[in-house]
């Protein structure tokens, strides 16, 4: 067959434009056909989300309170379910409860039934976990679903973000966009900075240097452009500007892509001092002159330091006219990886031959 399929092809396919086009009309078929997959698995769990939402209301309204209603309801409602409905799954007595959860959780909210068409739109096992962990707290559940739309969050970025705290910490970072930037813009920039912003590090030690927790950051830049969020791009360590021939390295750079702003980090390991926002506004100022193309807006600084004094940082942002925040930060260390483990045993290895053969040369000397 595979031989029919191909003589038949080649007969259609001529050599040149012919094929060209042919080979981009397959090609157009194939996208068309992806999207109309993508459309019905969007299609088919809006309606199953919906389901389970009018399933916990019907739950809710005509049962709970009522002498039917007890801890065998549950139970009882799962079997009645499955017998009705042979070949359906999701009657389990675990799902029905979050059925139920889900629409108390959220039924309560203003113009609730405007936000059922959001809710539709995150998978059910995404509900699920934002249940679990937000449970008796609507708006920080409505925030992480939103958060889940906004991004594309699959279920394990949920997870790990769950895991962060990110809804405590996001937008209580001090900064003073609010005086210096767009609203729209200031918005978006409130979410990139948290307080404090937390980074996953391997290879620290107890005493490290603002070099060493630089290093362990990019080290690990897959978590420290997650703790920023999504949209922003990095662009290098001590990155090097030149000023009228004189280099001027900036701590960290990135770029904020929807806001088209470079985003200035400066590190420090120590307790907020009101000369490092002076350091900073300064490499910012180099960026903007530097960096900036005509599509560019003014550079967003961001001070990440040890721990700082919230009153004192309040009275300095308010003097500045640069957009800029100031944030304490977090290490969290993890497990090294297996590249990262082959990498600390040869350099080790390295370290002890170098110290043997210093050694040996030393006997000889003395000898």
């Amino acid at each position: 067959m595979k031989k029919v399929t191909q003589t038949k092809r080649s007969t259609l396919v001529k050599s040149g434009g012919e094929a060209q086009a042919y080979t981009a009309w397959i090609a157009d078929l194939k996208r068309r056909y992806r999207a109309t997959q993508i459309k019905a698995a969007v299609a088919v769990n809006s309606a199953l989300i919906e389901f389970y939402w009018n399933l916990g209301k019907d739950i809710r309204e005509k049962y709970v309170g009522t002498k039917i209603y007890g801890t065998g309801f549950f139970p009882r409602l799962s079997i009645d379910l499955k017998e009705s409905i042979p070949d359906a799954e999701g009657f389990s007595t675990q799902n029905l409860r979050y059925c139920l959860h889900f629409y108390e959780l959220y039924s309560a909210q203003p113009n609730f039934q405007q936000l059922v068409g959001k809710l539709v739109s995150v998978p059910w096992g995404h509900h699920c976990t934002i249940i679990d962990k937000c449970k008796s707290d609507p708006n920080k559940a409505l925030f992480y679903v939103l958060r889940t739309i906004q991004n594309g969050w699959s279920r394990n970025s949920l997870l790990n973000w769950l895991s962060t705290d990110l809804y405590e910490r996001e937008g209580k970072a001090q900064t003073n966009f609010d005086l210096t930037m767009p609203s729209d813009d200031c918005d978006l920039a409130r979410q990139l900075v948290k307080d404090p912003q937390k980074f996953e590090v391997f290879g620290l030690s107890e005493e490290y240097s603002e070099k060493e927790l630089k290093a362990a950051i990019v080290a690990n830049i897959e978590s420290t452009l997650l703790a920023f969020g999504k949209g922003v791009a990095f662009l290098g360590k001590e990155y090097p500007v030149e000023v009228w021939g004189e280099i001027k390295n900036i701590d960290l750079l990135f770029y904020i892509v929807p806001l088209h702003r470079y985003l200035v980090v400066e590190v420090k390991t120590g307790k907020y001092e009101p000369a490092d926002l002076g350091q900073l506004s300064g490499y910012m100022a180099i960026a903007k002159h530097v960096l900036n193309t005509p599509v560019d807006n003014q550079p967003v600084g961001l001070l990440i330091c040890r721990e700082h004094n919230r009153v004192l940082a309040k009275y300095h942002l308010e003097e500045l006219g640069l957009p800029m925040g100031i944030t304490d930060y977090e290490l969290k260390k993890v497990l090294p990886t297996k590249a990262q483990l082959t990498k600390c045993v040869a350099d080790a290895e390295r370290q002890i031959a170098e110290a043997s053969r210093v050694c040996h040369t030393n006997r000889e000397v003395i000898g």
